[in-house]
């Protein structure tokens, strides 16, 4: 890792810390990881300070949305869900939040050995869906997109994790109770249509 992406991830987890943490001790370490990213980006000759007043102003003042990644996974025309602990064992493609210095590919990587114990391999982009739009329940109080990556299963073997308590293959027409604020059934059909067909374009909203 390069002093910039350092920085970067440095700036993030202060950013996230100031913005959730409630005790002021917290809330001052946070502020500390602020001061060091300060520093290295100076050092960097990425930003002056001045410059990064004006940054931090507009990035801490204006919202811009987070971005959900999910793997598409198929084996014998069935999809690969895994079983989420913290919404009752409902089913989802394996995926979550995209990790600062990690591309939006690598991140989906990530999340699916995280989530499933499969390595996987990205083919291609099916689609970048905001979640508003698309109406996955509950709304949340930030916006979010949802990228949906077609995948390759290349190695491992489904495994139980911190976070799902299950890993299995399911065909359209058997899915599983969702887990909705994660994927929604026209998701999924959607991205199996895509599949089928060879549509090699990318939906979105």
């Amino acid at each position: 890792m390069n002093s910039l992406e350092l920085a970067r991830e440095l700036e993030a987890l202060a950013q996230s810390g100031l913005h959730y943490g409630k005790d002021p001790y917290d809330r001052e370490r946070y502020q500390r990881l602020l001061e060091l990213s300060a520093e290295l980006l100076e050092q960097n000759g990425t930003l002056t300070r001045d410059e990064l007043h004006q940054w931090r102003a507009a990035d801490f003042g204006y919202a811009t949305p987070k971005v959900d990644v999910r793997a598409f996974c198929l084996r014998d025309n069935k999809v690969m869900l895994v079983s989420e602990k913290a919404d009752g064992g409902r089913w989802t493609l394996p995926g979550g939040w995209a990790d600062v210095n990690q591309s939006a590919a690598e991140s989906v990587v990530r999340e699916a050995k995280e989530e499933s114990g499969f390595d996987v391999r990205v083919k291609r982009l099916l689609a970048v869906w905001d979640r508003e739009k698309q109406g996955n329940p509950p709304p949340y109080p930030y916006s979010i997109y949802k990228m949906f990556f077609l995948c390759e299963i290349t190695g491992g073997a489904a495994t139980e994790t911190l976070e799902t308590s299950g890993v299995k293959f399911f065909a359209l027409d058997e899915l599983p109770e969702l887990s909705q604020a994660r994927v929604i059934e026209k998701q999924l059909r959607c991205c199996f249509e895509k599949v089928q067909q060879g549509d090699l374009s990318t939906d979105f909203d």
